[in-house]
């Protein structure tokens, strides 16, 4: 069979994240198996350089791109790519990809990493709460609530293109990559065709396997410093424990973070800020356990794979896609999100006996479900049927 040629297209962020791992990883995957892959990106650091009336301009590249337009038809055309493969367009690509790729009939598929086709925000989360009133009643109650970092302008820019390409019918044209079963429901809200919706989680490539783990004295927090990801909640739990903990990452939250930590004297809370992914990853292996406190549904975070790929169990919040791939007391334990007592509870009673079978279990599923080779049979499956049945 012949091996597709498949055009990758993602918009970097400012700040690198667990999509641009990902499509770091996919691309990697396919090319071992002798797929060519090539890639169109953008990167959000080109929108520091922008001037005045270019950012203007931004504006309505955002809802339509026709340099992409341009670019991508081009690239089909001169390159006879067989795939499209988008992961993110927000805001320099933007949907014009879709128009670029329709328009030379070939299959398009979007691996959905969060719920921006749902909500401007990409969350589900208003004021600090779940809230899917987009869906309920309407795409245009993010604008009256500055759901998109809580501007009204950028939410207004970020709903209208949604809106504008809804109107078209784009995104019920698309074929879809949900990362869990939870997010496919989740994405029944915008597609007719339950058909179009494959399921296929991220992966790791390479691991070390749980037997070799030499676990240390601390726990670990590896991501984002956003208050969405429950960093104050793990801190606020902190302050009553005397286990050490481990603070790996970057983010908004980064100077009250470490001014709390400072003025409450908290030694036992070691912040590492950004570290290359490779040490962080040493800091993984060696940790009890991987804490993912976060408040939102969360895609499917690369740290959870991360650490079942070294055999570390992870303590995470009951909510969303943590709830749906840590099942408690077997690969990991759970706990109530936001509720910090209940945090405090969970680690106090890990036990390193508990840690050992968490371990073991937590390895097991990651070859069960999240292994490169198993991932590029999902992958290559759904290719051939989406070109089979040429739905674009």
């Amino acid at each position: 069979m012949a091996k597709q040629k498949i055009l990758m297209v993602h918009n970097y962020y400012q700040i690198p994240g667990g999509e641009d791992t990902v499509v770091k990883n996919e691309m990697e995957l396919l090319q071992e198996n002798g797929h060519e892959v090539i890639l169109y990106s953008r990167h959000n650091d080109e929108i520091k350089k922008i001037s005045k009336f270019g950012k203007i301009k931004l504006f309505f590249d955002t809802i339509y791109s026709l340099k992409t337009y341009r670019e991508v038809r081009k690239i089909i055309e001169e390159e006879k790519i067989d795939i499209v493969h988008v992961h993110n367009t927000l805001p320099l690509i933007s949907p014009s990809v879709y128009y670029a790729t329709f328009s030379k009939k070939v299959p398009i598929i979007q691996t959905v990493h969060n719920f921006r086709l749902l909500c401007p925000a990409a969350t589900f989360v208003k004021n600090g709460e779940i809230c899917e009133e987009c869906v309920d009643k309407g795409i245009m109650y993010a604008v009256k609530n500055r759901c998109y970092r809580e501007s009204f302008v950028q939410t207004l820019i970020v709903t209208l293109m949604l809106k504008i390409h809804r109107m078209f019918g784009v995104y019920k044209k698309i074929n879809y990559i949900a990362l869990t079963d939870f997010n496919r429901e989740k994405l029944k809200n915008l597609v007719n065709d339950y058909e179009k919706i494959y399921v296929k989680p991220n992966f790791m490539k390479k691991n070390e396997g749980y037997a070799e783990r030499n676990i240390g004295d601390y726990f670990l927090f590896l991501g984002r410093l956003d208050e969405l990801k429950g960093i104050h909640t793990l801190i606020d739990a902190w302050g009553v424990l005397d286990e050490k903990l481990i603070v790996i990452g970057d983010g908004p939250e980064r100077d009250c973070i470490e001014r709390i930590v400072k003025e409450k004297k908290m030694k036992n809370i070691s912040l590492k800020g950004f570290i290359e992914r490779e040490e962080a990853l040493e800091y993984l292996k060696r940790s009890k356990a991987l804490i993912v406190p976060s408040e939102w549904y969360e895609g499917l975070p690369m740290t959870i794979i991360e650490a079942f790929s070294c055999g570390v169990p992870v303590i995470g919040s009951r909510i969303g896609n943590i709830e749906a791939v840590i099942e408690d007391k077997y690969n990991g334990l759970l706990f109530d999100f936001k509720d910090k007592n209940k945090l405090i509870e969970v680690v106090k009673n890990f036990e390193s006996e508990e840690n050992k079978l968490l371990s073991k279990s937590a390895y097991t599923l990651f070859i069960k479900n999240y292994s490169a080779k198993l991932n590029y049979e999902k992958l290559s499956e759904i290719y051939y049927k989406i070109k089979s049945a040429n739905k674009y």
